[in-house]
């Protein structure tokens, strides 16, 4: 299982509809132009999808973000007393060098 949280804060929530929100714009356009044809083409129609995502941006952008979950995990705090390994330590003299 992942240790991944999904924010429920509802900006997040909002934004999670634009997919759903999208497909059912697009056949509910369809619909009309296979049952009505003329003035319903899709060709008349498809500025309804710019206004449904902007009008779900607007929403979003407006939505409150409170309890919002950040999807960068948190960085560990450093641990104390544990001392430096060795490859990291830096080399006194370098082998082949005069001294």
């Amino acid at each position: 299982m992942s240790d991944r949280r999904r924010c429920t804060c509802q900006r997040c929530s909002i934004r999670g509809l634009m997919g759903p929100v999208i497909v059912v714009t697009v056949g509910v356009l369809f619909l009309l132009q296979e049952m009505r044809g003329g003035y319903f083409d899709f060709g008349n129609t498809y500025p309804v999808i710019l206004i449904v995502i902007g009008l779900i941006s607007l929403a979003s952008a407006m939505a409150s973000s409170e309890g919002h979950v950040s999807s960068v995990p948190p960085v560990p705090p450093p641990t104390q007393g544990v001392p430096p390994s060795p490859s990291s330590a830096a080399p006194s003299s370098y082998p082949g060098q005069g001294q």
